[in-house]
């Protein structure tokens, strides 16, 4: 395994001004490497080169910047087992998940190197006939984004791709457990021709480096990817300083199943996106609100398909699910089990520890779950499949509307009606009916209330990045 370091200027860094981290297989609880531990004064010096970085970048035509885009895509499509097992190392997830993630990152990058050339401003017809107005649309600047581990490369992508597109530098700090895969989407930019100060990637402290890079007048906007938590302390700190920001923070997302659902469809199609990734995905479905007509049914369904699920070391290509990512998610989902079976939750399958090294826990459903149960108020990000019996459409929309949380949301109806009357009380940022597949290079992707502000994925992603720059002029 090729040790990542941070990159400056285009060139790795061997050493840290904080020392060094240890990264850990999740699946062993061993140490895989020891990687550098950047701070406060890395990050400074990596907003001054991404302002150097800006004032080049910006200035390269759009089909210059696509086509560098381009190229840097291609590689990583090159490099696909290599960056798979380096994010199964680091990260626990599948083989075959990470091999998919890497591929949808690199189709990510060339989505946005060729909307990135139409980023197109407008004519308004002036109200004099000596006047003209057009409206510009510039690149915001240079940009710190901050990505969570559970998506390692796809997550960084979903920033620097549009940033890079709409012609704004970068300083891009990736979770401390899982740096390898922004390591190398930043190598396969600048192989393929990408200015040096243009992006920097680094990790460390990362409370001093996100207050630095906050505060730091070279940069301009602000994007996080991450807890609800994490989430309002940066955008506290971004709007002491009126930056632009956006927001992709966390969830509890419901599923509402129908009593005129296809039953069996719903029940496979669940456990298979639940315990996608051991259930540590932002968009995961968590809180299954099903209608009595079908509850009993659907308890013993899912149950069973998730009995059947293979879990264990993600390098294996048989295992389907692999460990948490840390020994602080073990430890969370076992608290919140252990609240809800004492609140009156039936556990119908799963519910404990798998061995005694790496953090493995079964797919666990919990059934007969309650409003007043921690684990339905609090994001569990993990195994976890919370089953609540609902009388009607009216009962599971209340329930799926409870927590200030909004960021996706999930249907499974045969009925066009049905379909309408949710989508239209909904209160989330995406809904998914029958189906559970939301991210998407083409589509917006975000949330509301507490799960954030702003959209990653699609045209709205690019605008992110974007600044409206009115040019009136006297013809006269």
């Amino acid at each position: 395994m090729t040790m990542p370091s941070p990159i400056f200027n285009g060139q790795d860094r061997a050493a840290g001004s904080l020392g060094t981290i240890d990264l850990v297989n999740p699946a062993s609880g061993e140490v895989i490497c020891t990687v550098p531990k950047c701070g406060k004064a890395e990050a400074l010096e990596a907003a001054r080169l991404a302002a150097q970085g800006f004032a080049e970048w910006s200035q390269m035509s759009a089909y210059a910047r696509s086509a560098i885009m381009r190229r840097a895509a291609e590689t990583m499509r090159g490099q696909a087992d290599e960056a798979a097992a380096e994010i199964t190392r680091e990260q626990g997830k599948p083989l075959a998940q990470a091999h998919g993630e890497w591929l949808a990152s690199a189709d990510l990058l060339d989505w946005y190197a060729e909307e990135g050339r139409r980023a197109y401003g407008r004519v308004i017809p002036s109200r004099q006939p000596n006047m003209s107005w057009e409206v510009q649309r510039r690149p915001v600047g240079p940009v710190a984004a901050f990505s969570p581990w559970n998506f390692p490369a796809w997550t960084p992508m979903q920033k620097v791709a549009p940033a890079l597109a709409a012609g704004c530098s970068i300083v891009l700090k990736p979770a401390e457990e899982t740096p390898s895969a922004a390591w190398r989407i930043a190598h396969a930019l600048l192989d393929a021709g990408l200015p040096p100060r243009v992006i920097t990637v680094l990790w460390g402290d990362a409370p001093a480096i996100s207050a630095a890079l906050c505060a730091a007048p070279e940069i301009h906007k602000i994007t996080l990817t991450g807890s609800t938590r994490v989430g309002r302390l940066l955008a506290a700190a971004a709007g002491e300083h009126l930056k632009k920001v956006t927001m992709e923070l966390g969830g509890h997302n419901p599923v509402i199943v129908a009593r005129d659902a296809d039953l069996e469809f719903a029940a496979r199609s669940s456990v298979e996106f639940k315990y996608r990734n051991a259930g540590q995905v932002c968009v995961a479905p968590t809180r299954f609100l099903v209608e009595r007509p079908l509850y009993d049914d659907f308890v013993a369904r899912v149950s069973e398909h998730a009995q059947g699920i293979r879990v264990g070391d993600g390098m294996d290509p048989a295992v389907q699910m692999g460990p948490l990512a840390t020994a602080g998610q073990l430890s969370k989902i076992e608290a919140l089990s252990a609240d809800a079976l004492r609140r009156g939750a039936r556990i119908t399958t799963g519910g404990a520890r798998i061995g005694n090294s790496g953090y493995f826990f079964q797919p666990t459903v919990l059934a007969d779950v309650t409003s007043e149960m921690e684990v339905m108020n609090e994001e569990p990000f993990g195994p976890l499949m919370l089953v609540m019996p609902v009388d009607d459409l009216d009962a599971a929309l209340t329930e799926a509307n409870r927590l200030p949380y909004g960021l996706a949301s999930y249907a499974f109806t045969d009925s066009a009606r049905t379909q309408h009357a949710i989508a239209s009380r909904i209160e989330a940022g995406m809904l998914g009916v029958n189906h559970f597949a939301m991210a998407m290079p083409e589509t917006p992707f975000g949330g509301m209330g507490a799960s954030g502000f702003g959209s990653e994925g699609g045209s709205e992603g690019m605008d992110a990045f974007l600044r409206p720059l009115l040019v009136s002029a006297n013809r006269a």
